[in-house]
């Protein structure tokens, strides 16, 4: 960035339910807090605005869902290890400040909560949900359909179909090629997703074209960012309008990333911007959050919201065409705060691609996972 960020030292976790056949939960003893342990988060007041906002939580509320998000994130890489291929998905319950563990097979309960998790029994591991839902991958959606992704709560691929669409035949077609593969839950959207590149305005912005987009995260050389707001060669600008970098990448639909090299005279730092609602956030690293933790995002039209995660590998169906692997969140976003910054705590999560509604009247938002796009293009994360 060529303006210099305000760093400031305020680093904090930012930000249903039965299997087919028999269901059984099980909770282990309580696994202790963060604060017992003695372990410190720093959570900035503007922080908890934004969640007591977004989330409707109190500062207390917000302040506990913290700690135990930053728990649950470190013990579900772990809980995956030990259920091996038992493993049925896994997700946040905010209710209860723990992470649940879907399995196929009961006796890999005990060592699954020995790690601080719940249980519960399904009927499909996820290696099979993931299958059929990377059937459905290969199939061309009709409009109606808005996306589908595995729900590891309802053990079950989850089809979004656009309010009033469900009975379209070319619906019910894909639903029932659907079922045919996997047990499938079909639920509503308002709206169909759209991606949020807007036209040239002020702000703090980055350019190409006549279309402004928001940068992602600082990597070695450059930023990532949406693949919908350029293609490789597209000179870009700075929020100045001066020469800033060209795209080296971007794959778009299908995937929804892209990598910018910068000019000298710019440089990048470990930094979200905040826009005064909360301190510019220090990046860190990109540990992956899981399903039901709180995140927030940074976009040069809305600025800093925050909601939840609501799903992992969704295939989202754009007007242009689909693109996969996408995670769905309850976050607000507008025109312009395309390939914008999802953020949870320190540890950067993926980029703003599009979704439906606005920050009035709300709506829902799906990102690019960031580590696929370093991975891709062999990127090293900028962190503090």
């Amino acid at each position: 960035m060529k303006r210099t960020a305000t760093l400031r030292a305020a680093v904090a976790a930012v930000l249903l339910a039965a299997g087919l056949g028999a269901a059984h939960a099980g909770t282990a003893n309580a696994a202790p807090s963060l604060r017992e342990t003695g372990a410190s988060v720093s959570v900035s007041p503007g922080l908890l605005d934004a969640m007591r906002r977004d989330l409707g939580l109190t500062e207390a509320q917000a302040e506990e869902r913290l700690h135990a998000e930053r728990a649950a994130m470190r013990t579900e890489k772990a809980a995956r290890t030990a259920a091996g291929k038992a493993y049925g998905g896994s997700w946040f319950e905010s209710s209860s400040g723990r992470l649940v563990v879907a399995l196929t097979d009961r006796a890999k309960a005990p060592e699954v909560r020995a790690l601080g998790a719940d249980t519960r029994l399904v009927r499909h591991s996820a290696a099979a949900l993931d299958r059929a839902k990377s059937r459905l991958d290969s199939l061309s959606a009709p409009e109606g359909v808005a996306g589908w992704h595995v729900d590891p709560a309802a053990n079950s691929v989850e089809i979004t179909v656009v309010r009033g669409e469900r009975t379209d035949p070319a619906v019910r077609a894909f639903v029932d090629r659907a079922r045919r593969d996997a047990p499938v839950t079909v639920t509503e959207t308002a709206e169909a997703p759209r991606t949020y590149a807007a036209g040239t305005v002020g702000g703090d912005p980055y350019y190409t074209g006549n279309v402004r987009c928001s940068i992602g995260f600082s990597v070695h050389g450059g930023f990532v960012t949406a693949g919908h707001c350029g293609r490789a060669g597209a000179a870009v600008r700075g929020w100045d309008g001066s020469a800033m970098g060209t795209f080296q990448g971007s794959s778009f639909p299908g995937d929804d990333y892209a990598y910018v090299s910068i000019h000298s005279g710019w440089w990048t730092v470990p930094v979200v911007l905040g826009w005064g609602t909360i301190p510019d956030r220090l990046v860190k690293g990109s540990a992956e959050a899981p399903v039901g933790t709180s995140v927030c995002r940074s976009g040069s039209t809305t600025h800093w919201h925050c909601g939840t995660v609501l799903a992992k590998n969704e295939t989202v169906n754009y007007s242009q065409g689909a693109v996969y692997q996408m995670t769905k969140t309850s976050v607000c976003a507008e025109g312009g705060d395309s390939g914008g910054s999802f953020i949870s705590g320190d540890q950067a999560q993926g980029v703003t691609s599009g979704g439906w509604g606005n920050c009035s009247t709300g709506g829902e938002t799906w990102f690019q996972p960031v580590n696929e796009i370093l991975a891709r293009y062999g990127l090293t994360l900028h962190t503090a």
